[in-house]
């Protein structure tokens, strides 16, 4: 079957069927990011100790701000290469995987570059004290290092997965899993490098997978695949590239900003160990967030497409079945947040100070879990129609709006319990806003699919 049937398939195969062709690799493929990660967390908690892991939570602002420009060309190529197709508009979906290239290489050599420079000083501000330094230090400098390789692997599995060719997208990221879960003992253990081995054994999964997605972009039979003339970058191609993502930009952006006012704030009242708790936490929590970002992602190439054909019908009926699986993946992290947080913590490390900071932790981020399903799949449906505006106000809803005063407020009353509750609170009034932007919504693709009718 060509690509090109492929695409097509989209507007005319049922909603369920189609989520699930799309999201299930997706799904896969996220949730086995997110053990990625996990596994780097377990492997240096317990190989090289507790202050390693608040070292390696020091590094999520500027990993932050690395998937923030990142995420600003591969999530808006992917989400416009899902319009194009569905326009029928061949050529200008092959020119944004050039792009998409080029982008990616640019901004990753330029961010690796900066960011070596004024390493100690970022590090320094991100809450990082003498004991701590030293571990964010020799994890960041390696991954900075493959920083161009991370933006461009990320962004081209992105564009994969939009050009209906999701089951590859997902080899993609198991393989650099596997590699990663492989090489992290090995580096870490057999090579006695402690941190840093772990930081190689990233970049050289991500090498690997990069190999293998170029390989599928130099096949002349796909739909889309590299060739000459598709590299200059065109005003009009970025323009739209970078308007669509500059929502996941902001939230990323954002993101960096809140991760560093958690740290300083549960480092002022609780030591060094809670920015391990709170790092602990996040790959916890992360888990669960990246299974909806899987949904998200099985669900963006179907709205976009549909939205791209006017087949509104299409667009709701994928939108709220996304919604349901979402909230069931949430109310899931729920449960085990609230009724077994000690035995989650423990797979990370066996300090009774940071398994019993964590465990508290963790009972109260996941405090209102089941609604925050809806609230990113609302986001990254306007996204996924090109809605950037839309989007971008629901993204900073939650991160800036609501949580960024919380943290500001909060703990002066409430010392780190403070911060951690800030947390909660902005899901729920962030969700609130999302329910009306997309009842609204709703209501005009009623009003449009009446008109069409008529």
């Amino acid at each position: 079957m060509s690509q090109k049937v492929t695409a097509t398939e989209l507007g005319t195969k049922p909603i369920g069927k189609l989520l699930m062709q799309y999201a299930i690799p997706a799904i896969i493929a996220m949730t086995a990011s997110s053990l990625y990660n996990m596994v780097d967390s377990i492997f240096i908690g317990h190989g090289v100790g507790p202050m390693a892991i608040s070292g390696l939570a020091i590094t999520f602002p500027l990993m932050n701000l690395a998937a923030a420009f990142g995420s600003l060309v591969g999530v808006g190529a992917s989400t416009l290469v899902s319009v194009k197709l569905g326009q029928k508009d061949y050529s200008s979906a092959q020119h944004i995987l050039g792009n998409v290239v080029s982008l990616n290489v640019i901004m990753g050599i330029l961010f690796t570059i900066i960011a070596l420079i004024f390493l100690d000083p970022i590090l320094y501000f991100f809450g990082a004290s003498e004991a701590t330094i030293p571990y964010a230090r020799d994890y960041m400098i390696i991954i900075l290092l493959g920083n161009a390789v991370t933006h461009l692997y990320l962004g081209l599995n992105s564009v994969l997965r939009s050009a209906g060719h999701p089951q590859k997208a997902m080899v993609a990221t198991i393989l650099t899993v596997v590699i990663n879960t492989i090489l992290d003992p090995l580096f870490i253990y057999g090579f006695d490098m402690g941190i840093k081995g772990a930081a190689v054994a990233t970049i050289l999964a991500q090498i690997i997978s990069l190999v293998w997605l170029i390989i599928i972009f130099c096949n002349k039979n796909e739909l889309l695949h590299f060739r000459r003339g598709i590299y200059r970058l065109h005003g009009n191609l970025v323009s739209n590239i970078i308007g669509i993502g500059m929502a996941p930009f902001l939230m990323n952006l954002a993101s960096c900003f809140i991760v560093i006012l958690i740290n300083k704030g549960l480092k002022l009242y609780d030591g060094d160990l809670a920015i391990g708790a709170f790092g602990i936490v996040n790959r916890i929590v992360f888990l669960f967030v990246m299974i909806v970002m899987g949904l998200n992602q099985g669900m963006q190439p179907i709205a976009g497409y549909n939205f791209g054909a006017k087949q509104y019908q299409r667009v709701n009926h994928v939108m709220k079945l996304t919604v349901i699986a979402a909230t069931i993946i949430t109310t899931s992290g729920f449960i085990v947040g609230e009724f077994i947080p000690r035995l989650a913590v423990s797979a990370f490390t066996t300090d009774e100070t940071l398994v019993n900071l964590s465990a508290n932790g963790l009972r109260i981020v996941v405090m209102f879990f089941p609604i925050i399903g809806f609230q990113m799949v609302t986001s990254n449906f306007f996204q996924s129609i090109g809605m950037a505006r839309k989007a971008i106000i629901l993204s900073l809803s939650r991160q800036v709006l609501i949580l960024i005063p919380c943290l500001f407020i909060l703990p002066l009353f409430f010392g780190s319990r403070g911060v951690w509750i800030s947390m909660p609170i902005s899901d729920l009034a962030a969700s609130i806003l999302a329910a009306i932007m997309l009842y609204k919504q709703f209501q005009q693709f009623k009003k449009h699919s009446a008109e069409v009718i008529s």
